[in-house]
């Protein structure tokens, strides 16, 4: 096992090359929280001139263009173009926890404007080649908004679709704990399935759910630039939300299951990419199961994995040259701590089906669920989090 950021030390010089073009983060009081080789380059992101990231960009190769040059001659002189064998490059893009439910709801209500949360963030996604989120609510008008309050149960607006799918996302883990909260007894499982369709009606495709465990379980294809990207979602935190022979849920994340999803996607798929929801929440070290998870995983076959469900940002690391991001942090959501209102925008580059680098673009989450891009100080906090957590493990 191989740690994946030795890169660390690089921070500093990182932040203070984007120190210039940094767009600062309103500060907000918020209510305490109820619940391929990887060398380190840094290039600037190529998605959008408005980007104020901090890249770190481990492996992204840097390709100069390949010109004949002219030869002497007074005679003219014919010169084939060059037929360049370079594989395409598609980028993909990872977001943190989105939870538009509570206070996040509460003021899309009262703004009756359900793309709030992206606005400042909404041409980063939409310029990526596919990007994927995490969403940990239902989707659902079925059951009643909650409002600004302290609650598990965390429901948010059919609209709430529509936003996700004009900020530019793809696809949608689904494979989350409060995905089939709804606060109202009669209920069933219909704001579950309110939440999927909905999904579905926008053209976001939801992985790791469906009407019984074997169709939770199938993988989801995209195929940009001649290459099947594969998406299997399967998590691990909340029994209730578990699919069964006959019952709707989410696809449980255990070993048998873990090289099962692969197999499926592998038959189908030229990159198989894992999407666990997994992990204690509030911890920034991924906890032995998670570590024992990620190894199973990748001896699986998959050949990126990308977690989430702690709420803050986690250690990333390198387990036979695949690359694992253990968590995300915070996306979208209300909660209170500073930790928690941060996370990272992940961008992954693939050359083809291989693995090229990636770079992160810390961001903050103000309680109404406005997303910003971080400022140097915060950015900063994010990087050393995210060093130290990587650094502890074994």
């Amino acid at each position: 096992m191989k740690r994946l950021l030795p890169f660390i030390s690089f921070l500093i010089i990182l932040l203070s090359a984007c120190q210039a073009s940094a767009v600062p983060s309103p500060t907000n009081t918020h209510d305490q929280d109820p619940t391929a080789s990887l060398t380190l380059t840094p290039v600037p992101s190529t998605l959008s001139p408005d980007n104020t990231s901090s890249p770190i960009s481990p492996g992204t190769p840097t390709l100069l263009p390949q010109t004949p040059s002219p030869l002497p001659s007074s005679t003219p002189t014919i010169t084939p173009s060059p037929t360049s064998t370079k594989p395409p490059t598609t980028t993909l893009l990872f977001t943190g926890v989105i939870v538009p439910a509570r206070c996040v709801q509460a003021k899309l209500d009262e703004l009756g404007y359900p793309d709030y949360p992206y606005e400042e963030v909404q041409h980063i996604i939409s310029e990526a080649d596919l990007a994927i989120g995490t969403l940990n609510a239902t989707i659902s008008d079925y059951p009643p908004h909650t409002g600004c309050v302290r609650t598990y149960v965390l429901v948010g607006s059919a609209d709430n679709a529509d936003a996700l799918a004009r900020a530019g996302f793809d696809v949608m883990s689904v494979a989350t704990n409060h995905i089939k909260n709804c606060g109202v007894m009669t209920c069933g499982d219909r704001a579950f399935f309110d939440t999927l369709n909905n999904l579905e009606r926008v053209g976001v495709s939801p992985v790791g759910a469906g009407s019984n465990h074997a169709e939770a379980m199938q993988p989801v294809v995209v195929e940009l630039n001649g290459i099947r990207f594969g998406f299997v979602s399967l998590g691990q935190i909340e029994t209730m939300a578990f699919a069964g022979e006959d019952t709707p849920g989410i696809a449980v994340l255990n070993k048998e299951n873990i090289q099962m999803a692969v197999d499926a996607a592998r038959k189908v798929s030229d990159v198989v990419i894992f999407l666990p929801h997994w992990g204690p929440e509030d911890v920034p070290v991924p906890s032995y199961i998670q570590r024992d998870l990620a190894q199973h995983i990748v001896a699986a076959g998959a050949d990126l994995v990308v977690g989430n469900h702690t709420h803050v940002v986690q250690a990333i690391q390198e387990i036979d040259s695949v690359p694992v991001f253990y968590g995300l942090g915070n996306f979208v959501f209300d909660q209170g701590l500073r930790d928690h209102k941060q996370g990272v925008i992940l961008l992954v580059r693939f050359e083809g089906n291989e693995f090229a680098g990636y770079e992160l673009i810390p961001t903050h989450v103000d309680q109404d669920g406005r997303v910003h891009i971080a400022d140097e100080k915060e950015a900063a906090e994010i990087f050393e989090r995210i060093k130290q957590a990587s650094e502890k493990l074994p």
